[in-house]
């Protein structure tokens, strides 16, 4: 097949050759967050920050759930904002450690060294032991709100190479806190992503009030991401609301897929429209609501030890609108978010990803029927974040913008400019 020449497509070779040139010729620790995001387009894009209180939140009486969270954002949006109106991206994290305690995390780490090596050696009693310690050791990097001094571990942070991507193609992107979420939800499986889906919707009444009327909590609370100062762009008459794509990562994946679920749908808000979603690893809702009205998007890696993209399979046969799967040949579960990444430095980063035999390599967690698990060459973090970026911001493209170029890219016909080749399996359903 032909390769489209369209204005879009040729911007999107540019800036895809630019933007890989730039991520696979790194060395392997990740850069600092500047560099990263200027090669994504931050040269035209901003970044803003809010913050409504960190119990600002409580899900609705009627889910049950018990706890509060934060209503925090970052935000990423256009420098020029024209005269238009720009399509809005909520991004949603997952569940991670809270509080960023760095002795806590030390001493969580050497206890769980040592309860390891006890139970190698058959010692159940010193195991247990060490296992009280790593207990007591784990609440405070998961408490909420943090204790005076600590400082909260960023989350939403940790997409800013997918914010000012998308940004930089004309959307508005909010990444939402959900660390109070993330602190409470144990034992509350059956609604937490409820809860999720219900902090989205509380972020995008937040945003539809600020862009219609221009008041609202938001007129005062947002302040530049760089130096703290107010921010004075006026956001009135420039978001489409009927035009809102979804984001998330591993649970924050399971509360977008909640959202989008054909019995959810009655529960968006008055004026807001969803058009697409898009989950990276994410984990799965308790009540496996089907989805097949909203087109979406699943990304996994082989090598990740938490999900799989088994929505696509769940939905595939009685989708009526498109939907997409990604499986990364040695991707793994926490290089989407730079935050838990292992080169960020962050308390409690790490690679999630089970080694394999060989330096370098990582064993494969969920082989089909036919295929063993196997060990297979680790993409690393800049990898993982090239390949992420390239499938994104096409598809919010194709189903926010109207911009039918991007389906070959999106299906697999056409190959993404400066990829490694072979590590991306693409399975794609049309719907009716």
């Amino acid at each position: 097949m032909t390769k489209p020449t369209t204005r879009r497509t040729l911007r999107r070779t540019a800036l895809g050759c630019a933007l890989a040139l730039a991520l696979l010729s790194a060395p392997a620790p990740a850069p600092a967050a500047s560099a990263l995001a200027n090669r994504t387009g931050a040269d035209t894009t901003r970044e803003a920050r809010y913050d409504l209180g960190d119990l600002a939140f409580q899900p609705p009486a009627s889910l049950g759930y018990k706890g509060h969270s934060e209503l925090a954002a970052t935000v990423y949006y256009p420098a020029d904002l024209g005269t238009g109106r720009h399509p809005v991206v909520l991004l949603q994290h997952g569940h991670w450690e809270t509080c960023a305690d760095a002795a806590a995390a030390t001493e969580r780490a050497t206890a769980a060294q040592a309860r390891d090596r006890a139970r190698e050696r058959g010692d159940e009693a010193e195991a247990a032991r060490w296992q009280a310690i790593v207990e007591r050791a784990d609440q405070p990097l998961w408490a909420w709100p943090c204790a005076p001094g600590t400082a909260q571990i960023p989350s939403s942070k940790g997409y800013d190479y997918l914010g000012h991507a998308l940004a930089a193609r004309g959307f508005v992107v909010v990444s939402i806190g959900t660390n109070g979420i993330n602190a409470t939800d144990g034992g509350q499986a059956p609604t937490v992503y409820q809860a999720r889906a219900a902090l989205i919707e509380r972020h995008l009444s937040l945003w539809q009030r600020l862009a219609a009327q221009g008041d609202g909590p938001l007129r005062t609370a947002l302040t530049d991401g760089r130096t703290g100062a107010p921010v004075t762009t006026d956001f009135r008459g420039r978001l489409d609301l009927n035009r809102v794509g979804l984001l998330g990562h591993s649970m924050g994946g399971g509360g977008v897929m909640q959202e989008i679920a054909d019995s959810h749908r009655s529960a968006w808000p008055a004026g807001i429209s969803v058009k697409a979603a898009f989950a990276l690893a994410p984990s799965a809702t308790w009540d496996g609501d089907p989805v097949t009205r909203t087109p979406f998007a699943v990304m996994w890696g082989t090598c990740d030890q938490v999900n799989t993209g088994n929505y696509f399979e769940q939905n595939r046969a009685a989708t009526r609108v498109p939907l997409f799967r990604y499986a990364l040949t040695g991707g793994n579960h926490t290089a989407y978010n730079r935050q838990w990444s292992p080169s960020s430095g962050q308390v409690a980063a790490r690679d999630d990803a089970l080694p394999g035999s060989r330096p370098g390599t990582c064993r494969t967690q969920y082989p089909d029927d036919t295929t063993p698990r196997q060990d297979v060459p680790e993409l690393t973090e800049e990898q993982q974040r090239l390949l992420t970026t390239h499938r994104v911001t096409a598809f919010f493209e194709r189903f926010l913008q109207n911009d039918a170029a991007q389906q070959p890219y999106l299906t697999g016909e056409l190959p993404f400019p400066g990829e490694p080749e072979g590590v991306v399996t693409s399975s794609f359903a049309p719907g009716a």
